[in-house]
Protein backbone atom coordinates (compact mmCIF):
# COMPACT_ATOMS: atom_id res chain seq x y z
CA UNK A 1 0.00 0.00 0.00
CA UNK A 2 2.85 2.38 0.81
CA UNK A 3 5.30 1.50 -1.91
CA UNK A 4 8.29 -0.78 -1.62
CA UNK A 5 9.93 -0.94 1.82
CA UNK A 6 8.10 2.17 3.04
CA UNK A 7 6.50 1.95 6.45
CA UNK A 8 4.77 4.52 8.59
CA UNK A 9 4.17 4.20 12.33
CA UNK A 10 3.29 7.77 13.20
CA UNK A 11 2.25 11.00 11.50
CA UNK A 12 4.58 13.96 11.68
CA UNK A 13 3.50 17.11 13.49
CA UNK A 14 3.17 18.84 10.13
CA UNK A 15 0.90 16.06 8.81
CA UNK A 16 -1.27 16.15 11.92
CA UNK A 17 -1.61 19.92 11.56
CA UNK A 18 -3.15 19.40 8.11
CA UNK A 19 -5.89 17.03 9.29
CA UNK A 20 -8.41 19.73 10.37
CA UNK A 21 -8.25 21.26 6.90
CA UNK A 22 -9.03 17.88 5.31
CA UNK A 23 -11.85 17.36 7.82
CA UNK A 24 -13.43 20.70 6.96
CA UNK A 25 -12.93 20.13 3.24
CA UNK A 26 -14.73 16.78 3.31
CA UNK A 27 -17.52 17.94 5.59
CA UNK A 28 -18.12 20.61 2.97
CA UNK A 29 -18.14 18.01 0.18
CA UNK A 30 -20.46 15.68 2.07
CA UNK A 31 -22.95 18.45 2.91
CA UNK A 32 -22.75 20.29 -0.41
CA UNK A 33 -26.03 21.39 -1.98
CA UNK A 34 -24.42 22.76 -5.16
CA UNK A 35 -26.14 21.86 -8.44
CA UNK A 36 -24.49 19.68 -11.06
CA UNK A 37 -21.89 21.55 -13.14
CA UNK A 38 -23.10 22.96 -16.44
CA UNK A 39 -20.22 21.22 -18.19
CA UNK A 40 -20.72 17.51 -17.53
CA UNK A 41 -17.43 16.53 -19.17
CA UNK A 42 -15.58 16.46 -15.85
CA UNK A 43 -18.11 13.90 -14.57
CA UNK A 44 -18.20 11.79 -17.71
CA UNK A 45 -14.44 11.70 -18.26
CA UNK A 46 -13.89 10.69 -14.63
CA UNK A 47 -16.46 7.90 -14.92
CA UNK A 48 -14.77 6.64 -18.10
CA UNK A 49 -11.51 6.50 -16.17
CA UNK A 50 -13.21 4.41 -13.49
CA UNK A 51 -14.38 1.91 -16.09
CA UNK A 52 -10.95 1.73 -17.71
CA UNK A 53 -9.28 1.19 -14.34
CA UNK A 54 -11.68 -1.69 -13.74
CA UNK A 55 -10.85 -3.05 -17.23
CA UNK A 56 -14.46 -2.60 -18.35
CA UNK A 57 -15.82 -1.24 -21.59
CA UNK A 58 -16.64 2.44 -21.25
CA UNK A 59 -20.35 3.29 -20.84
CA UNK A 60 -22.29 4.35 -23.92
CA UNK A 61 -24.67 6.78 -22.28
CA UNK A 62 -24.99 9.09 -19.27
CA UNK A 63 -28.34 10.10 -17.83
CA UNK A 64 -28.77 12.88 -15.25
CA UNK A 65 -31.61 12.86 -12.71
CA UNK A 66 -32.70 15.04 -9.82
CA UNK A 67 -32.97 12.59 -6.92
CA UNK A 68 -32.75 8.96 -5.76
CA UNK A 69 -36.45 8.55 -6.52
CA UNK A 70 -35.94 9.78 -10.10
CA UNK A 71 -32.98 7.43 -10.48
CA UNK A 72 -35.00 4.42 -9.33
CA UNK A 73 -37.86 5.34 -11.68
CA UNK A 74 -35.47 5.65 -14.61
CA UNK A 75 -33.73 2.36 -13.82
CA UNK A 76 -36.96 0.42 -13.46
CA UNK A 77 -38.83 2.00 -16.37
CA UNK A 78 -36.07 2.60 -18.91
CA UNK A 79 -33.45 -0.02 -18.12
CA UNK A 80 -36.17 -2.45 -17.02
CA UNK A 81 -34.11 -3.52 -14.03
CA UNK A 82 -35.99 -6.40 -12.35
CA UNK A 83 -34.45 -5.97 -8.89
CA UNK A 84 -36.23 -4.68 -5.82
CA UNK A 85 -36.08 -1.08 -4.66
CA UNK A 86 -33.63 -1.95 -1.88
CA UNK A 87 -31.35 -3.78 -4.33
CA UNK A 88 -31.32 -0.86 -6.75
CA UNK A 89 -30.46 1.54 -3.94
CA UNK A 90 -27.75 -0.75 -2.56
CA UNK A 91 -26.12 -0.90 -6.01
CA UNK A 92 -25.60 2.86 -6.06
CA UNK A 93 -22.34 4.63 -5.31
CA UNK A 94 -23.03 7.54 -3.00
CA UNK A 95 -20.90 10.23 -4.64
CA UNK A 96 -20.49 13.19 -2.29
CA UNK A 97 -21.90 11.08 0.53
CA UNK A 98 -18.86 8.78 0.36
CA UNK A 99 -16.99 11.59 2.09
CA UNK A 100 -16.32 9.70 5.32
CA UNK A 101 -13.98 7.13 3.80
CA UNK A 102 -12.78 9.09 0.77
CA UNK A 103 -11.41 11.77 3.10
CA UNK A 104 -9.12 9.15 4.63
CA UNK A 105 -7.64 8.22 1.25
CA UNK A 106 -7.40 11.84 0.13
CA UNK A 107 -5.28 12.70 3.16
CA UNK A 108 -3.02 9.65 3.10
CA UNK A 109 -2.46 9.74 -0.66
CA UNK A 110 -1.57 13.42 -0.83
CA UNK A 111 0.06 14.05 2.55
CA UNK A 112 1.57 10.70 3.54
CA UNK A 113 2.42 9.29 0.15
CA UNK A 114 0.25 6.17 0.06
CA UNK A 115 0.83 4.29 -3.21
CA UNK A 116 -1.25 1.92 -5.35
CA UNK A 117 -4.54 3.72 -4.71
CA UNK A 118 -5.07 5.07 -8.21
CA UNK A 119 -8.54 3.53 -8.49
CA UNK A 120 -9.74 5.69 -5.60
CA UNK A 121 -8.76 8.97 -7.24
CA UNK A 122 -11.69 9.08 -9.73
CA UNK A 123 -14.14 8.49 -6.87
CA UNK A 124 -12.55 11.38 -4.98
CA UNK A 125 -12.98 13.59 -8.04
CA UNK A 126 -16.58 12.50 -8.63
CA UNK A 127 -17.56 13.24 -5.03
CA UNK A 128 -16.83 16.93 -5.66
CA UNK A 129 -19.38 17.24 -8.45
CA UNK A 130 -22.46 15.05 -7.95
CA UNK A 131 -24.70 12.97 -5.72
CA UNK A 132 -25.36 9.26 -5.98
CA UNK A 133 -24.41 7.28 -9.08
CA UNK A 134 -25.62 4.01 -10.61
CA UNK A 135 -23.01 2.20 -12.70
CA UNK A 136 -24.26 -0.37 -15.23
CA UNK A 137 -22.64 -2.11 -18.20
CA UNK A 138 -23.50 0.51 -20.78
CA UNK A 139 -25.44 3.15 -18.82
CA UNK A 140 -24.57 5.45 -15.96
CA UNK A 141 -27.21 7.39 -14.01
CA UNK A 142 -25.89 10.44 -12.17
CA UNK A 143 -27.93 12.22 -9.50
CA UNK A 144 -27.96 15.81 -8.33
CA UNK A 145 -27.01 16.56 -4.76
CA UNK A 146 -29.74 17.59 -2.31
CA UNK A 147 -30.85 21.20 -2.54
CA UNK A 148 -31.46 21.38 1.23
CA UNK A 149 -29.75 19.61 4.15
CA UNK A 150 -30.70 20.50 7.74
CA UNK A 151 -29.07 19.14 10.89
CA UNK A 152 -29.26 19.55 14.66
CA UNK A 153 -26.45 20.74 16.94
CA UNK A 154 -25.04 17.19 17.02
CA UNK A 155 -24.85 17.02 13.21
CA UNK A 156 -27.78 14.60 12.91
CA UNK A 157 -30.37 15.04 10.18
CA UNK A 158 -33.15 17.08 11.76
CA UNK A 159 -35.83 19.64 10.97
CA UNK A 160 -38.84 20.64 13.03
CA UNK A 161 -40.46 22.68 10.26
CA UNK A 162 -40.02 20.69 7.04
CA UNK A 163 -37.82 18.14 5.29
CA UNK A 164 -34.34 17.49 6.62
CA UNK A 165 -33.23 16.67 3.06
CA UNK A 166 -34.86 17.98 -0.11
CA UNK A 167 -34.06 17.55 -3.80
CA UNK A 168 -34.90 19.89 -6.64
CA UNK A 169 -37.71 17.62 -7.89
CA UNK A 170 -39.48 17.67 -4.52
CA UNK A 171 -38.26 14.32 -3.22
CA UNK A 172 -37.68 14.75 0.51
CA UNK A 173 -36.60 12.93 3.64
CA UNK A 174 -37.95 13.91 7.04
CA UNK A 175 -35.87 13.30 10.16
CA UNK A 176 -36.00 14.03 13.86
CA UNK A 177 -32.59 14.10 15.54
CA UNK A 178 -31.21 11.51 13.12
CA UNK A 179 -34.29 9.26 12.96
CA UNK A 180 -36.23 9.18 9.69
CA UNK A 181 -39.94 9.77 10.25
CA UNK A 182 -43.17 10.00 8.20
CA UNK A 183 -43.57 13.40 6.55
CA UNK A 184 -47.01 13.96 8.10
CA UNK A 185 -45.48 14.06 11.60
CA UNK A 186 -43.94 17.39 10.62
CA UNK A 187 -46.28 18.69 7.91
CA UNK A 188 -49.42 17.80 9.93
CA UNK A 189 -47.87 17.95 13.36
CA UNK A 190 -51.08 18.91 15.17
CA UNK A 191 -52.72 15.69 13.93
CA UNK A 192 -50.08 13.43 15.50
CA UNK A 193 -51.88 12.05 18.55
CA UNK A 194 -50.40 10.78 21.82
CA UNK A 195 -51.99 7.38 21.11
CA UNK A 196 -50.20 7.11 17.76
CA UNK A 197 -46.92 8.18 19.33
CA UNK A 198 -47.14 5.73 22.22
CA UNK A 199 -48.14 2.71 20.14
CA UNK A 200 -45.91 3.23 17.08
CA UNK A 201 -44.15 -0.08 16.37
CA UNK A 202 -40.63 1.16 15.62
CA UNK A 203 -39.03 2.12 18.94
CA UNK A 204 -36.74 4.84 17.58
CA UNK A 205 -39.58 6.44 15.66
CA UNK A 206 -41.83 6.08 18.71
CA UNK A 207 -39.32 8.06 20.76
CA UNK A 208 -39.21 10.73 18.06
CA UNK A 209 -43.02 10.86 17.87
CA UNK A 210 -43.29 11.32 21.63
CA UNK A 211 -40.83 14.20 21.48
CA UNK A 212 -42.74 15.80 18.59
CA UNK A 213 -46.08 15.50 20.40
CA UNK A 214 -44.46 16.59 23.66
CA UNK A 215 -44.30 14.57 26.85
CA UNK A 216 -46.35 17.14 28.73
CA UNK A 217 -49.29 16.60 26.36
CA UNK A 218 -48.83 12.83 26.43
CA UNK A 219 -48.71 12.67 30.22
CA UNK A 220 -51.89 14.70 30.50
CA UNK A 221 -53.67 11.88 28.65
CA UNK A 222 -52.16 9.08 30.73
CA UNK A 223 -53.06 8.03 34.26
CA UNK A 224 -49.90 9.35 35.89
CA UNK A 225 -49.10 9.01 39.60
CA UNK A 226 -47.32 11.77 41.50
CA UNK A 227 -44.25 10.38 43.28
CA UNK A 228 -42.95 13.65 44.69
CA UNK A 229 -43.68 17.32 44.20
CA UNK A 230 -41.18 20.03 45.14
CA UNK A 231 -42.31 23.37 46.50
CA UNK A 232 -40.21 25.06 43.82
CA UNK A 233 -41.97 24.72 40.44
CA UNK A 234 -38.59 25.02 38.71
CA UNK A 235 -37.51 21.87 40.53
CA UNK A 236 -40.76 20.26 39.46
CA UNK A 237 -42.89 17.20 40.07
CA UNK A 238 -41.76 13.58 39.75
CA UNK A 239 -44.44 11.38 38.23
CA UNK A 240 -44.71 7.78 37.13
CA UNK A 241 -46.90 6.34 34.40
CA UNK A 242 -47.33 3.14 32.44
CA UNK A 243 -46.23 3.43 28.79
CA UNK A 244 -47.90 0.90 26.45
CA UNK A 245 -45.54 -1.94 25.50
CA UNK A 246 -42.76 -0.32 27.53
CA UNK A 247 -43.85 -0.43 31.17
CA UNK A 248 -43.49 2.00 34.02
CA UNK A 249 -41.48 5.14 33.33
CA UNK A 250 -40.74 8.18 35.45
CA UNK A 251 -40.79 11.78 34.27
CA UNK A 252 -39.99 15.15 35.75
CA UNK A 253 -42.58 17.84 35.00
CA UNK A 254 -40.80 21.15 35.38
CA UNK A 255 -40.96 24.82 34.41
CA UNK A 256 -38.01 26.25 32.52
CA UNK A 257 -36.73 29.80 32.86
CA UNK A 258 -39.07 30.95 30.07
CA UNK A 259 -42.14 29.70 31.93
CA UNK A 260 -42.78 26.76 29.60
CA UNK A 261 -43.59 23.35 31.06
CA UNK A 262 -41.53 20.35 30.05
CA UNK A 263 -41.71 16.65 30.88
CA UNK A 264 -38.31 14.98 30.91
CA UNK A 265 -37.75 11.20 31.07
CA UNK A 266 -35.60 10.37 34.13
CA UNK A 267 -34.14 7.12 35.54
CA UNK A 268 -36.55 4.85 37.42
CA UNK A 269 -34.22 4.95 40.44
CA UNK A 270 -34.80 8.61 41.33
CA UNK A 271 -37.25 9.08 44.20
CA UNK A 272 -37.66 12.85 44.54
CA UNK A 273 -38.23 15.73 42.15
CA UNK A 274 -35.02 17.38 43.40
CA UNK A 275 -33.02 14.24 42.70
CA UNK A 276 -34.56 13.97 39.23
CA UNK A 277 -33.85 17.61 38.42
CA UNK A 278 -30.29 17.34 39.71
CA UNK A 279 -29.79 14.28 37.49
CA UNK A 280 -30.58 16.37 34.38
CA UNK A 281 -27.66 18.67 35.28
CA UNK A 282 -25.37 15.85 36.45
CA UNK A 283 -25.34 17.41 39.92
CA UNK A 284 -26.32 16.32 43.41
CA UNK A 285 -29.48 17.69 44.99
CA UNK A 286 -27.77 19.93 47.54
CA UNK A 287 -25.68 21.65 44.86
CA UNK A 288 -28.71 22.18 42.65
CA UNK A 289 -30.71 23.70 45.52
CA UNK A 290 -28.00 26.30 46.01
CA UNK A 291 -28.15 27.47 42.41
CA UNK A 292 -29.83 30.87 42.13
CA UNK A 293 -30.55 30.83 38.40
CA UNK A 294 -31.40 27.92 36.09
CA UNK A 295 -32.39 28.07 32.42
Amino acid sequence: MFGKNKKIDKLTAEQEALMPAYRDKWIGIGLSTDPLPDNKEVIESTIRTLYRNAMLQEPKSFHYVSSPRAAVDYIKNTLHHPASLNTILSEMSYGCHEAAWLSYYDFFIHEVGVKNCEQVLPLIELSKHCGWISFYDTNVIVQERPSVIKMDDQNRLHSETGPAISYSDGYSVYAWHGVTIPSEWIEKRSELSPKTALTWQNMEQRRAACEIVGWSRILRELDATVIDSDEDPMVGTLIETNIPEVGKERFLKVLCGTGREFAIPVPPTVTTALEANAWTFNLDGDTLRKLEVRT
